[in-house]
């Protein structure tokens, strides 16, 4: 994934790790907090688990939060707009290199991944900005994610899709069970529904979303509203929407929400998801589509993509660069049309530029 336009040297060395484990685990990620002092342990937490809308959940418990008086962090992922977008203090980015500098040499001396690196750099920075609360994004799964290691006072479960079979499980049930992992401390699980409620061994379980954990934490109603916009969900630019739908369910929750239904697709699929059930549903938003991949190296190749949507689409083309793949669905599109780019924040994060 791109880095932020002034990649300083803190930046260029979080691009060089790699971003997936050869073993998932929390070892590495606990040695290298107590190397660091363990700064998770200076503030409660509020932790976000799911499948899709993490990152938005994410800041509109930390804005809610804000709005009662606290001071908050907020760690999400993964970005679009740069990398600092990931480490949020009160709604600000956060100094990027600064916090990965604090992190560096304890990192390097753990042979720590992207992930974990960037998990200690985010709970390193909230420590010393002495925040209140911080408001965590899982980046996989729960249980053994480098997340896993904060004091959650408060989990909150999005949703539950399928994705990541080979390390979550095949079933939503075990899915949801690897997710829900997090709450081994938590005084409150907000729930979506109560399918999951009987694989919460402790804590107690509220229906809801990002409103109910934000009041679940401080105890009483927060008065405040917010709509929080982040790139790469349901952004709209001018004939065109960007949304990150990775996941059959996200797809399905993106399709009502679009104003039309005769789009030029331009997608990228990892290989890790139900791509084919991914580009079934996004069929119903256009007949033709433009498959291409990011610079993700799970990335599916554009033409395997391509072909796998070839039951689905009347006009199917393999344009392998983001940026010409993106440029080729606008012609497509023509100048009456609307292109929709999806499939993945990667292949957003990778066109973001691109105005």
């Amino acid at each position: 994934m791109q880095g932020t336009p002034e990649r300083g040297p803190q930046t260029r060395w979080i691009e060089s790790l790699s971003p997936w484990p050869e073993e998932f685990g929390l070892d590495r990620m606990r040695s290298l907090l107590r190397a660091l002092g363990d700064p998770q342990t200076a503030y409660p937490a509020v932790h976000v688990v799911g499948s899709k809308g993490k990152s938005t959940a994410t800041r509109t418990v930390a804005a809610l939060l804000r709005a009662d008086g606290l001071h908050v962090g907020a760690y999400t992922s993964p970005h679009v707009s740069g990398w600092s977008e990931r480490i949020h203090v009160d709604g600000v980015d956060a100094d990027f290199e600064r916090a990965l500098g604090r992190v560096r040499a304890a990192a390097e001396a753990v042979d720590a991944t992207q992930f974990e690196a960037l998990t200690a750099a985010a709970l390193t920075e909230f420590a010393a900005a002495g925040i209140d609360v911080a408001v965590v994004e899982a980046g996989l799964g729960g249980r053994l994610d480098a997340t896993n290691v904060v004091a959650a006072r408060v989990v909150l479960l999005t949703n539950v899709g399928r994705e990541h079979a080979d390390v979550l499980g095949d079933t939503p049930e075990e899915i949801a069970r690897e997710k829900l992992a997090v709450a081994h401390s938590a005084r409150v699980v907000v729930l979506p529904d109560d399918e999951f409620a009987t694989l919460v061994p402790s804590g107690r379980v509220v229906l809801g979303g990002a409103r109910e954990a934000a009041e679940a934490f401080v105890g009483h109603r927060i008065e405040a509203e917010f709509t929080v916009r982040l790139p790469g969900r349901l952004e709209r630019r001018d004939g065109e929407v960007r949304d990150g739908a990775h996941t059959p369910e996200a797809v399905d929750w993106l399709l009502p929400r679009l104003p039309r239904e005769d789009y030029a697709v331009c997608a990228s699929i990892l290989a890790d998801k139900d791509a084919d059930a991914v580009l079934a549903r996004l069929a119903r938003a256009g007949r033709t589509l433009v498959a291409t991949q990011s610079s993700n190296p799970r990335s599916l190749p554009a033409e395997e993509l391509a072909d796998r949507a070839r039951p689905y689409y009347e006009h199917v083309e393999a344009v392998a660069d983001p940026r010409a793949a993106l440029a080729r669905a606008r012609k497509l599109a023509g100048s009456d049309g609307a292109v929709l780019v999806t499939g993945s924040l990667y292949l957003l994060a990778d066109l973001h530029s691109v105005p």
